[in-house]
């Protein structure tokens, strides 16, 4: 622990945010021997596991994988009870595993960050607080979260609603009661997709409202039996091995071949075992999928023709089918019973570009094709992601740079990692790196590690500040952006590339190539004694 003229405590470390990423380099810095601080806006850990605790709320990446690899003993004692974990159980993961490290003695709660301002002179960010506090640290972990700067749409008479409003990324922790009640839901990507479902069982009725439809693909979760349970332990160090490299951080590969060097019978089949493996993985079909566009036709339409067998309405099933993307440049969603549910006689579909919402009133919301009365109005509007809890943050950098400033015309990184202007500052999970499109938490361990070594080195060679060159910041920025060109993922409108925010700057934020070429470009840089950045010695 250390100090100032002021006496105000100073840490080596300051990490914001006790989610997957923020709890484990709480515990890595400590291991290393540095002074670290947590802080994070929620009252307890688990990041975007604590406040999106809706209705059927699941991760789709298998727990198994989803899962912290650095310690072996958590990794056998920790039993998934099914492969694809619900939000309560992922939740009470992360609850037991900052208290099985003790980090939760790190970690000032109910403590959001609002300002933070690099001290050239002292190598030091003086860091502000929604409680008034102000703490002051060496180094700034930004462990934030890619999803967690909630949008809210301007639409007009929001305010006059006078019945329930809720948001699936803030849910109450006492679930509320929809039985014999009017329930709307506006939005159709992945929390709505996962939650209609389930509102459609005890609402008297269920109103969707779609601006924009999604690809969604059934999940078959399971129960993990005891025997599935133990053969998982057994071949959990060859599972980790095969993943540290793999494309998403998981151990799944696609079909050996491309889609359009089989012929239509065995294209099918493993389309179909595919859709029967459920979720994200069918986006990974087949290895040319998401690169040629004749390709990714026939997964497209072979996902049609689920979604027009389920659905007995042609016309909602016309509704439902995207009409604006190739399949699998969204996040495919995953669901369980999502296409069945509109069905039911109390469910019925809004399509919003039929008919545009033009206010919210006092007993609903008005269209151009009517209103709609509803006790309960559920926002499922998603994220400002990759960039926003930067952006809404007063974050200023050397001669106090602003972000915003530095971002004002699309993200700018080092390997999603640190920021020219921005010495000593280091951004996990955000734009520039593989984020969302990997496994998270194996990606966190890789950046927590990655980060924690060039602080021990910067430690250990009388380093104070240390931070990108802007010329090496602008290259790789510009190699993540041509390797988005080499797939299909620009071709939509997404979250991705900032499109569901008003006036945010268009271009595709994750690094598409692939988690394992990341890492072996973090490895480089790091084996060539962290070119590519600036170290200063005050």
């Amino acid at each position: 622990m250390g100090g100032n003229a002021s006496g105000q405590q100073v840490r080596d470390v300051l990490v914001v945010g006790a989610g997957f990423a923020g709890l484990y380099a709480l515990h890595r810095f400590r291991q290393d021997g540095f002074d670290v601080q947590g802080v994070e806006a929620a009252p307890g850990v688990g990041g975007t596991w604590y406040w999106n605790r809706y209705p059927g709320a699941r991760c789709d990446v298998e727990s198994v994988d989803y899962s912290y690899s650095f310690d072996e003993r958590l990794q056998q004692e920790w039993r998934w009870s099914e492969r694809y974990a619900a939000q309560p159980e992922i939740l009470a993961y992360l609850e037991h595993v900052a208290r099985r490290f003790d980090l939760e003695c790190l970690i000032r709660f109910e403590t959001r960050v609002t300002c933070a301002r690099f001290d050239e002179q002292d190598s030091m960010w003086t860091v502000g607080t929604d409680t008034g506090d102000t703490l002051r640290a060496r180094y700034l972990v930004l462990a934030t979260g890619c999803l967690s700067a909630v949008h809210t749409p301007d639409i007009p008479g929001a305010a006059d609603f006078a019945g329930e409003v809720l948001f699936t990324a803030n849910w109450p922790h006492h679930p509320p009661s929809f039985e014999g009640r009017r329930v709307g839901v506006l939005g159709t990507g992945s929390s709505g997709i996962q939650s209609i479902p389930i509102l459609a069982r005890e609402a008297a009725s269920l109103t969707v409202f779609q601006r924009s439809a999604n690809y969604s693909v059934p999940m078959p979760n399971q129960v993990l039996s005891d025997e599935e349970w133990e053969r998982i332990r057994a071949d959990y160090p060859a599972r980790r091995r095969k993943s540290a490299y793999a494309p998403a951080g998981t151990p799944h590969e696609p079909y050996p071949k491309g889609a359009l060097e089989i012929g239509e019978e065995e294209r099918r089949a493993a389309l179909e075992a595919r859709w029967q493996q459920g979720g994200v993985l069918f986006g990974k079909t087949f290895p040319d999928q998401m690169s040629d566009l004749a390709a990714n036709d026939v997964a497209r339409r072979f996902a049609e023709e689920k979604i027009r067998r389920i659905v007995h309405d042609p016309v909602t099933a016309r509704d439902l089918i995207p009409t604006d993307h190739p399949i699998g440049t969204k996040r495919i969603c995953t669901d369980i019973g999502y296409y069945e549910t509109f069905n039911r006689p109390n469910v019925r579909l809004v399509n919003l570009r039929r008919e545009p919402i033009t206010r919210i009133t006092e007993t609903g919301i008005r269209t151009g094709g009517g209103e709609y009365e509803l006790d309960v109005l559920v926002y499922a509007t998603g994220f400002d992601a990759m960039t926003g809890s930067l952006s809404r943050m007063a974050l200023s950098g050397r001669d106090d740079v602003r972000i915003q400033d530095v971002w004002a015309h699309g993200p700018l990184t080092y390997l999603g990692l640190g920021i020219p202007g921005f010495p000593n500052l280091f951004n996990l999970g955000g734009p520039g790196c593989p984020s969302v499109l990997a496994n998270m938490v194996l990606h966190s361990e890789q950046q927590v590690d990655w980060v924690a070594d060039l602080v021990t080195w910067c430690a250990s060679n009388g380093i104070d500040q240390v931070e990108p060159r802007h010329d090496a910041a602008v290259k790789w920025t510009e190699h993540v952006q041509q390797v988005s060109r080499r797939t299909l993922f620009p071709m939509a409108s997404s979250w991705y590339t900032g499109a569901n925010i008003e006036g945010k700057p268009r271009g595709f934020m994750p690094y598409a190539g692939g988690f394992g070429n990341y890492r072996t470009s973090c490895d480089q840089v790091r084996s060539d004694g962290y070119e590519g950045m600036v170290f200063t010695r005050r």
